[in-house]
């Protein structure tokens, strides 16, 4: 089993093809992908899958079991055997609904850091389905409009788009084990639990079903393990072509209720480890049909693991969505774009100069302090009181593609504690990042809005920082305070809010 302090794996020659990887821990299905870069192609060369069923471990507080948990753990640790030599910037670790609502999951986090090195990101549904649809997008490289549809075990991601770029996306609580769960508890297959499920699936699709229709679309691609579970079964029934049409599902929903038990239910093209959310997710298909008027649909090798792993490769070759995220933000909230610039320059210098351990001073933490740096000011489009709050509500909330539930939350601490009292008791929980990790971040932007205080477009002069843990020892040129009155003042009083956190702030020239 690796552990943190395993040795890395050698550097490759750059001819050498390099290879990534790509886990997605979804709700019924653990899934490792790895792949390898070769010019200006990715060739995936090897797949593992491991049904863990995370979401049916969810109790009604929104727990996950101890048996849930171990069962992803044992999993994880059969995958990091496989991934024994990769470099950390090689692999993303994306986890979706299940973790996303379980109270606990930073128990379970807290258990996978000892088994796996990478950490683990918690994605939005937003997020997880934009990952679906480019992962779509790369296996089926048609231009036309499409629907993409994926069912997971807790949530479907629902998105419209044409070539690479979405036009609308969405993220349900509809998924095959939690559905399974919830309306098929009692093993039985009839009409009432049928009908419950796809009612409930109705609900939760109708405050977006007129939105879809209007866009419209021009094919409907089905991806993940219940659409591919259904075309097999229909392909075993002699419907050679696969496509799951409104005809074949309900006569594939009368077989399944003429089996009347769960335990009973056999099926020509259904293997034994579907069959337990098997019905629960032809319910939930068959209400898209019927919410959507869905004709046909087509299945779609690619999902959310393959949408990750060429992201991964778009990063590799600098083109990281995050920077037209954060970009896009900034225009939208109408940002003083010279001003953020300076205070990101600024914050940065001093970050730069600090000398933490590797793990405090991570390349993608100083990435973030950027970002941070960029957007602090968007709750100025509110109000001017408690900008900072409305810009640390903003940041947490927005939809930003390319950024993890964690990376958001980072964001939002960052423009929270920007200025004023440091009350660092609200500070939200995270889990890949630590709070050690995030107080020199929180310390360089408070110093980088503070020095930058005055909005002035005169250069900033030499500043050197250094730093023995919650002291900090600020070095500024002979006499600037002396000419800088009103700045003297504002670094005074950010003296004494550090203070009061239990920090020191020395100033010296």
């Amino acid at each position: 089993m690796p552990s943190h302090n395993q040795p890395h794996a050698p550097q490759q020659h750059p001819s050498q093809p390099r290879h990534i990887a790509a886990l997605d821990l979804g709700s019924n299905s653990f899934h490792l992908v790895i792949a390898r870069i070769i010019g200006q192609r990715l060739q995936i060369i090897s797949r593992y899958k491991q049904r863990v069923q995370l979401a049916s471990g969810l109790d009604s507080q929104h727990n996950l079991s101890q048996a849930a948990i171990e069962r992803g753990l044992t999993c994880l640790a059969m995958f990091a055997e496989r991934l024994q030599g990769f470099e950390p910037e090689n692999v993303r670790v994306a986890a979706t609904y299940t973790l996303r609502q379980a109270r606990n999951a930073d128990i379970f986090m807290g258990r996978a850091e000892a088994i796996i090195p990478y950490p683990i990101e918690i994605i939005a549904g937003t997020e997880e389905a934009r990952l679906i649809y480019l992962g779509v997008a790369h296996t089926q490289p048609q231009q036309h409009k499409r629907l993409v549809i994926d069912i997971g075990g807790g949530s479907t991601e629902l998105i419209i788009g044409s070539g690479f770029d979405t036009d609308i996306i969405s993220s349900k609580h509809i998924g095959c084990v939690s559905y399974n769960k919830t309306f098929f508890a009692d093993g039985k297959l009839n009409d009432t639990n049928f009908s419950a499920a796809q009612l409930a699936a109705r609900q939760k699709l109708e405050t977006i079903t007129n939105q879809y229709k209007q866009l419209g679309w021009q094919k409907v691609l089905g991806t993940s393990g219940t659409i591919k579970a259904i075309r097999e079964v229909l392909i075993a029934q002699g419907h050679h072509d696969g496509v799951i049409t409104q005809p074949r599902l309900q006569q594939l929903i009368t077989a399944i209720i003429a089996c009347k038990q769960q335990h009973k239910l056999v099926l020509d093209g259904l293997s034994e480890d579907r069959k337990p959310v098997f019905a629960a997710g032809v319910a939930i298909v068959s209400a898209l049909f019927s919410a959507f008027n869905i004709d046909k649909m087509h299945f779609s090798t690619g999902a959310l693991r393959e949408g990750v792993l060429y992201e991964m490769e778009q990063r590799f070759r600098h083109c990281d969505i995050r920077s037209r995220t954060a970009n896009a933000i900034a225009e939208q909230y109408n940002i003083d774009m010279p001003q953020a610039q300076r205070v990101k320059n600024t914050a940065l210098a001093l970050y730069a100069q600090l000398e933490l351990s590797p793990t405090d001073k991570h390349p993608e933490l100083a990435s973030l302090l950027a970002w941070g740096a960029l957007l602090h000011e968007v709750g100025l489009s509110i109000s001017y009181p408690g900008f900072h709050r409305h810009s640390a509500y903003l940041l947490r909330y927005s939809t930003m593609p390319g950024f993890s539930v964690d990376q958001q939350t980072l964001l939002a601490t960052l423009a929270r504690f920007q200025r004023k009292r440091l009350k660092l008791d609200e500070m939200p929980p995270l889990t890949i990042y630590k709070r050690k990790q995030l107080y020199p971040l929180i310390r360089a932007l408070r110093l980088g809005v503070t020095l930058n205080g005055q909005r002035s477009t005169t250069p900033m002069p030499q500043i050197s920082v250094t730093a023995n843990n919650e002291h900090w020892q600020l070095t500024l040129p002979q006499g600037w305070l002396a000419i800088n009155t009103l700045l003297a003042a504002d670094l005074a009083t950010e003296q004494q809010y550090w203070h009061k956190a239990g920090w020191t702030l020395s100033i010296g020239e």
